[in-house]
């Protein structure tokens, strides 16, 4: 028994709509056995409740994510929050969350999302040229009206959202036009993602690689800006920022990558495979299945990976730091 767990479920696997040049899912599906699931069946979306939530005894966070996960249909999620509901055995509270392009929001999918109070993520880079460089449909044409759309939709409907933007190297150049735009349309909640090249391969190859250089020149740019916006008292919400200052003040940060070592989760693909995260979604980091395994021989699997033991090793050059108790390494 634990007292809060996260699952983080593929309903889709990696099926997209969309063919963003970036994609390091479809990389990593690409170095897999076994590159797609298909859809989720409602066989082992149960079985990977029922595991989840016969142990946890405080909070359950279940989150969506791809590829695509909406592909699924909304039958398919309307399924998931009614089994949570009935697996719920400890009467433990359920939060939930979605990542998605949004592609196919429409009306009914707000609906359903107000009602049992997701928080969706909708993946946005920015204005209309630096979105549409990169994130582009199965035609190669850019998405970027169809993704205002569909925030334009959430908010009529009251459904809590966040931005997720992907930093690629001409997004860091160009942060403070990213930050006007966001600010004019009132984007308050966003989230940063460094964009990752491709495994095995050497940095820097793609228009859009991200260096260290341009990630450092970013943060400055948008502390700077970040601090004016508190100066001016108009708090903005930034993730990163907002996370150090959660350490500052004692507590543990809400994103996993800046706790100083890796979080026990549990991704789950289509087929019921569970890995350690979603950034290690490959053969021989998979922990189990959630329809062959109990949660304790997934548990097991992890520690004889050593998963979290890896990532706690810090260099000296890390340790000797003025900055190690923020940055962590």
């Amino acid at each position: 028994m634990r007292p809060c767990i996260t699952i983080m479920l593929k309903p889709a696997s990696g099926l997209c709509n969309m063919r963003c040049k970036y994609c390091f899912y479809m990389d990593e599906m690409q170095k897999r056995a076994t590159e797609n699931f298909g859809f989720m069946s409602v066989q082992v979306l149960q079985n990977t409740l029922r595991t989840a939530l016969a142990a946890c005894t405080r909070h359950c966070s279940i989150v969506f994510q791809g590829g695509e996960p909406t592909l699924a249909g909304l039958d398919f999620f309307r399924t998931a929050v009614q089994l949570a509901e009935e697996l719920n055995v400890n009467r433990c509270s359920i939060s939930y969350s979605l990542q998605t392009n949004g592609l196919l929001i429409d009306e009914d999918w707000c609906r359903f999302l107000a009602e049992h109070h997701f928080l969706v993520g909708v993946s946005l880079d920015g204005p209309r040229d630096l979105h549409d460089a990169n994130r582009v449909d199965l035609q190669g044409k850019g998405t970027f009206q169809r993704v205002m759309n569909a925030l334009q939709l959430l908010k009529k409907f009251h459904v809590d959202t966040n931005i997720l933007a992907v930093l690629t190297r001409a997004g860091c150049r160009n942060y403070r036009k990213i930050h006007t735009f966001f600010l004019r349309n009132a984007f308050a909640y966003q989230q940063f993602i460094p964009c990752l090249d491709p495994l095995d391969e050497p940095r820097g190859l793609h228009p859009w690689s991200l260096t260290s250089e341009r990630y450092a020149q970013y943060l400055k740019d948008a502390f700077d800006l970040w601090y004016q916006q508190i100066k001016k008292g108009a708090r903005q919400f930034h993730q990163y920022f907002d996370n150090l200052l959660l350490i500052l003040d004692g507590q543990p940060p809400q994103v996993c990558a800046m706790g100083g070592q890796c979080s026990l989760q549990y991704v789950v693909e289509a087929d019921g495979s569970v890995y350690p995260c979603d950034f290690y979604m490959l053969d021989h980091y998979k922990l189990g299945n959630f329809l062959t395994d109990t949660l304790e021989q997934i548990d097991r699997q992890r520690e004889q990976l050593r998963f979290v033991e890896q990532s706690q090793y810090q260099p000296e050059e890390c340790r000797q730091c003025r900055w190690f108790s923020l940055c962590r390494g």
